[in-house]
């Protein structure tokens, strides 16, 4: 029975002559929904990429090698502040990469040279040593990093301590120069430098290149210690020279498939 009171009260509601307030209130509150406007082409933002400024220093699990690493140069930075004063010359004479010791134990001392800072933790070198190697560590992976930064080191030392020890031979130089206190990271972060910058944004990459290559130029031109400051240059150009290997290794070690 309800459907045809319903029936009868709709024929009522909709007759010619029905006033206009017994129309049905339901059907003047219907509002047919209206579709959301959508947004032009091209509108859509990007998610902006959260900075993470901790990503800047180096960690156990994603950067071992320069974590491990690290921990190494502050401990030998401790030793060289704590420890006697004659003890800590013998041991950075014995590390030196001079002529005369990469004769008889070359292997040794270049091992034992990148133990040390030279001018300690506060060194800009030990800085740049963090933030560099964390960087290309986070795109290319612990070992090929560690590869970068012995190829820098060996490749530098031997250039300039080689043509000192020929020019001893040779009698141009006292044989005193085969004796020469000469250690530290500077060559292998330098190296690293010239590694990273292959994988940066075009403006930063040659912004990167002007700043630090004009201050080992600055260095070489203030002759203070010219073997080491045209090693610097060296390293650095040890490092340009492997941008088409660290840009393969970065696609290789950020895909999926890589097993690192």
């Amino acid at each position: 029975m309800e459907r045809g009171v319903t029936a009868e009260a709709d024929e009522a509601d909709f007759s010619p002559g029905a006033p206009p307030d017994v129309v049905p209130r339901p059907l003047l509150d219907t509002v047919p929904p209206q579709a959301p406007a959508l947004a032009p082409p091209g509108s859509v933002r990007a998610p902006r990429r959260r900075v993470r400024p901790w990503r800047l220093l180096p960690t156990p699990t994603g950067t071992p090698f320069t974590f491990v690493y690290a921990a190494l140069l502050v401990g030998t930075s401790l030793f060289t502040l704590l420890a006697d004063p004659d003890l800590v010359a013998s041991a950075l004479r014995e590390s030196s990469t001079d002529a005369a010791h990469l004769a008889h134990t070359p292997v040794f001392v270049l091992v034992a040279s990148a133990l040390w800072i030279a001018g300690g933790v506060t060194s800009p070198f030990a800085t740049g040593f963090l933030v560099v190697l964390t960087a290309l560590e986070r795109r290319i992976g612990s070992w090929r990093t560690a590869g970068v930064f012995l190829l820098g080191h060996v490749v530098a030392t031997l250039a300039t301590e080689v043509p000192v020890g020929l020019s001893v031979v040779v009698g141009y130089l006292p044989e005193s120069s085969l004796h020469r206190l000469d250690y530290g990271i500077s060559f292998g972060v330098a190296a690293s430098v010239g590694a990273l910058t292959g994988l940066l944004t075009p403006w930063l990459r040659w912004s990167v290149l002007l700043v630090f290559g004009g201050m080992l130029l600055d260095d070489l031109a203030a002759f203070t210690d010219p073997m080491t400051s045209c090693g610097h240059l060296m390293a650095l150009t040890v490092g340009v020279a492997t941008w088409p290997l660290v840009r393969r290794w970065r696609r290789a070690f950020l895909s999926p498939a890589s097993p690192l």
